[in-house]
């Protein structure tokens, strides 16, 4: 069937895109290597469609079907709607992604070349033509104006051949295998859909899980958005193949998102529900008892489906204040010790297994901990990483808040102040960043854990760079043991800068017995850990490179965020741990990252590291990372070669 037939029955409803079908996922490349190949008449596949009837059809968009039957792409979405959009001068009606993917699309008659439209380069440049214009006023009208345009007429009969050439891609056949008849089921349809994208753009295992429930249930990706969308605005930023998870935890109680395949609508959305109660229960457990009240504080956000399931075989509700307190007790342990950071799905499926037995499961949840932890005690040296990537990070601010440490100059509880945009509590460098690198103290050193604390902003304005010698002693002075309640050493000498120091090591002592005093309140109040045998050696000393170090720097990052988001592509991981992905340890923090690319599943890894070190950068380099050391070098990759707007 000719490609302008394909398109006149897209718009006649004839031709339409099933519901579980992704969005548009094409970048600029994609769609100028599918002109060329039209243009040279290059071969570029046919079509696969589902042949079913209008009644019992479940399309994307808004647009009115056929009646009678229609035929739903399975194979050619990508290329469909690339030409469509080209053709037309603007999406069909399923559409859903980036139109700047195919708009601006340009021709040199010279060089035979597509480009997308650049003001500086083509602007009066009668060599250059609007491939959408052309297609639309077609090759006729485009001859006479380059008839008429002298400069033009040395090489006339080559560029009317050129410009034939173009509008004919209209023309062009394409092969349409389709698939009918009463025995093609919905999962039928759905796994041959699988099989033959399996080469091509890849979904996600969530996805295909996905696809099938959508076949049936044409509103799941929308219902779950919402959710996505009530969490964000409550400042915790889920994607939704984490939501998927915890619902397949709930439901068959794996990891593997292969256990939903016979999972039918209705205890699909049971699950959904199940899920968002859970989820709902949990973030308000960990808010209100640890503190931990924003997204850039919750670690191990893995952790969550299992609890999800934890808890809703216990009906969704706990038997005490106790099992709860148990429950963050071994949810605290996860994220220091990166439990979920590299193989998510094996790890998760074997502590599901803990639990499959309710009675007893937390304890053997723990002990599995333990097993591969050698003892849970915090010792001073776990407390000596640096920047706000560090996995103690979320710890140290949980203790401020649980602890209810105050602020040095009001003398109120911080408990109820919290961490994010727009809010009062902010990070503080005890020690003052300009004073110790004027005393050349190392960057590892000056961004230290143990030199954060939280204070509310004006305080932490107060202070400004002062030393600390002198503004700890005035608060206090004023406010009795609120210094202390930061865990600050109370030895004057140790607040000397060329102490500095000797003030970490007695701060990490401080922080390691109150983390422990906390934690065992929390594994049953009166059982404390084991003792753990001293051993022959020095611990390692483990520093992670990479991590944000300030305020400023993480408002950049947010705001950069923000601008990807603006230019319909996917926000990225803040602050996000780079692991071995066959010991889980930590190899750096990337300040701003995608894993899957800005373009997911299309386009190389790519981070945004600020201010970080060359360990930083050689990390995101072996693990395949395409990473930038400034915003406008950053953004100018986004704009050039994701969106190809300049």
């Amino acid at each position: 069937m000719k490609i302008s037939t394909i398109l006149d029955q897209i718009d006649l409803g004839s031709v339409a895109l099933p519901e579980f079908q992704r969005g548009y996922v094409w970048n600029r490349d994609q769609v100028k290597q599918l002109m060329m190949s039209l243009y040279r008449h290059y071969p570029v596949g046919g079509l696969l469609v589902w042949v079913t009837k209008t009644e019992s059809a479940n399309a994307r968009g808004d647009g009115d079907l056929a009646p009678g039957s229609v035929k739903l792409l399975l194979d050619g979405q990508q290329r469909m709607t690339s030409l469509y959009g080209i053709i037309r001068g603007n999406p069909p009606k399923f559409f859903d992604g980036n139109a700047q993917s195919f708009t601006g699309l340009y021709f040199h008659l010279d060089d035979e070349v597509f480009e997308f439209y650049l003001p500086m380069k083509m602007k009066d440049n009668p060599l250059w033509i609007s491939v959408t214009e052309l297609m639309q006023i077609g090759a006729g009208e485009a001859i006479k104006r380059i008839v008429a345009n002298p400069e033009l007429n040395e090489n006339l009969s080559t560029y009317i051949n050129r410009l034939n050439a173009i509008d004919n891609i209209k023309n062009i056949d394409l092969h349409i295998e389709e698939v009918a008849g009463e025995d093609k089921t919905v999962d039928i349809v759905v796994d041959i859909f699988n099989l033959v994208n399996s080469g091509g753009t890849k979904l996600s295992k969530g996805d295909l899980v996905l696809a099938k429930i959508c076949a049936e249930w044409p509103e799941a990706r929308d219902e779950m958005k919402k959710r996505l969308s009530k969490w964000k605005h409550a400042g915790f930023n889920f994607k939704l193949e984490w939501f998927l998870r915890n619902i397949n935890t709930i439901l068959t109680g794996e990891a593997l998102f292969s256990a939903l395949k016979d999972v039918n609508v209705k205890t699909f959305k049971d699950g959904l529900e199940q899920a968002e109660y859970a989820i709902d229960t949990l973030l308000n457990m960990i808010s209100s008892r640890l503190g931990l009240d924003h997204d850039r504080v919750l670690g191990s956000r893995y952790s969550l489906p299992l609890l999800s399931r934890y808890l809703m075989q216990r009906g969704g509700k706990l038997a005490d204040y106790k099992e709860r307190d148990k429950i963050l007790y071994w949810y605290v342990h996860t994220f220091l010790w990166g439990r979920y950071a590299g193989s998510t799905e094996s790890y998760l499926n074997q502590d599901l297994a803990q639990i499959e037995n309710i009675e007893g499961g937390l304890d053997r949840l723990i002990n599995l901990l333990r097993q591969n932890r050698g003892d849970l005690k915090l010792h001073a040296s776990d407390f000596r990483g640096w920047s706000k990537g560090a996995r103690f990070y979320p710890l140290l601010y949980m203790m401020t808040r649980a602890w209810k440490a105050k602020d040095w100059e009001t003398g109120i509880d911080l408990s109820g102040h919290l961490l994010g945009k727009l809010s009062s509590l902010q990070v503080h460098h005890i020690f003052p960043k300009a004073l110790l690198y004027k005393h050349d103290y190392k960057m590892a050193d000056v961004n230290a854990i143990a030199n954060f604390t939280f204070l509310t902003q004006s305080t932490n304005l107060q202070i400004s760079d002062r030393d600390p010698l002198n503004y700890l002693e005035e608060f206090a002075e004023k406010q009795p043991g609120a210094v202390e309640s930061h865990w600050i050493p109370m030895d004057r000498n140790l607040w000397k800068v060329e102490n500095y120091l000797g003030f970490l090591e007695a701060r990490r002592e401080l922080l390691a017995k109150a983390a422990n005093e906390f934690l065992d309140s929390l594994y049953a109040g009166d059982i404390p850990e084991k003792e753990k045998v001293v051993p022959e050696f020095e611990p390692v000393e483990i520093v992670v490179p990479g991590g944000v170090i300030s305020e400023q720097e993480e408002e950049l990052i947010l705001e950069v965020n923000d601008w990807v988001v603006e230019q319909g592509l996917p926000e990225g991981e803040i602050i996000y741990e780079l692991v071995d992905g066959n010991t889980g340890e930590p190899l750096a923090v990337l300040d701003l990252a995608w894993p899957n690319g800005l373009q997911e599943g299309l386009s190389q890894p790519v981070s945004l590291l600020i201010d970080e070190g060359r360990e930083t950068e050689e990390a995101a380099n072996k693990a395949g990372y395409l990473f930038f050391t400034d915003v406008d070098s950053f953004k100018n990759y986004v704009m050039t070669e994701i969106l190809a707007m300049i």
